[in-house]
């Protein structure tokens, strides 16, 4: 739903049903089978934050528990935050597979249900940037971790597979006009934007996770399968659109597919960024 007013022809967007629409993409398939095979990009990220086995660590938006699970190993106290029940509880059966001890709570990237300066790392990957309210988002992350702490967040790039695997979604099942595109944070231009005054410092390395299947097709299955969004977009084209949105994602693959013999090794780029609050 969005209002538009005379004076403003702009379209605002109803950030409320927006985040009620999202928590419902993200409850469906089951977004643990897409992250298990990502788990690299964590332990990058915690190596690359520098954790040691004294800190308290939060995860927001953990999923399955990804990042939160690669900080518990190396010792840290931690804490995982997510709005989707069911995630929570895959990531506390994985904790306790490992004899990890960590918390898991339900909660909101956007109103964070914890003390102001409570963590001496925050980190988020490919998580906090769909909240719908980016700048309430920023600020919830940088209020919860203390001073001269790190906040960790990775997130996709406009121009690597999976922000074009947006672009393309977007073509077939258009999201909420006035919403701005999860990408972003995947620029440091707009993370300078949503943490100002907030930066001590701010490091950013572009890095690449490859995605490998054994064939292109059966790569949208497992995602239309398991990837909430993906899913989602399938549904909303029904059958009469499933292969326009089918070919334009063949598409998409052929071009950034290094493979040469019928798989799929596509390299996927995205941002990781390491920034010092003052």
């Amino acid at each position: 739903m969005t209002t538009i007013t005379s004076a403003d022809p702009t379209p605002t967007p109803d950030l409320a049903a927006i985040k009620t629409r999202q928590q419902a993409t993200w409850s469906s398939g089951d977004y643990h089978m897409i992250g298990t095979q990502i788990q690299i990009v964590s332990e990058l990220l915690i190596e690359a934050l520098d954790v040691h086995s004294t800190e308290r660590v939060l995860d927001v938006a953990t999923g399955s528990g990804n990042a939160a699970l690669a900080a518990a190993r190396r010792g840290c106290d931690v804490t995982g935050v997510d709005y989707v029940p069911a995630l929570l509880d895959r990531a506390r059966l994985r904790a306790q597979s490992e004899e990890l001890r960590i918390e898991f709570v339900e909660g909101d990237a956007e109103a964070l249900p914890f003390p102001d300066g409570g963590f001496d790392v925050v980190t988020s990957v490919f998580g906090s940037m769909f909240a719908p309210n980016q700048e309430k988002t920023a600020a919830e992350l940088a209020r919860v971790v203390k001073q001269g702490g790190r906040i960790g967040i990775v997130a996709h790039t406009p121009d690597g597979f999976i922000g074009n695997l947006f672009k393309v979604i977007g073509k077939h099942a258009p999201p909420p006009a006035g919403l701005r595109s999860p990408i972003q944070w995947g620029t440091e231009a707009r993370l300078r934007e949503l943490f100002i005054g907030r930066i001590a410092d701010l490091k950013a390395e572009k890095r690449f996770y490859t995605f490998r299947d054994r064939s292109p097709q059966h790569y949208i299955e497992y995602w239309r399968t398991y990837y909430g969004p993906t899913l989602k977009a399938f549904e909303a084209v029904g059958e009469s659109g499933r292969g326009a949105l089918e070919a334009d994602m063949i598409e998409l693959i052929g071009r950034f597919n290094a493979a040469e013999d019928g798989t799929m090794v596509v390299p996927s780029e995205y941002l990781e960024v390491v920034i010092t609050v003052p």
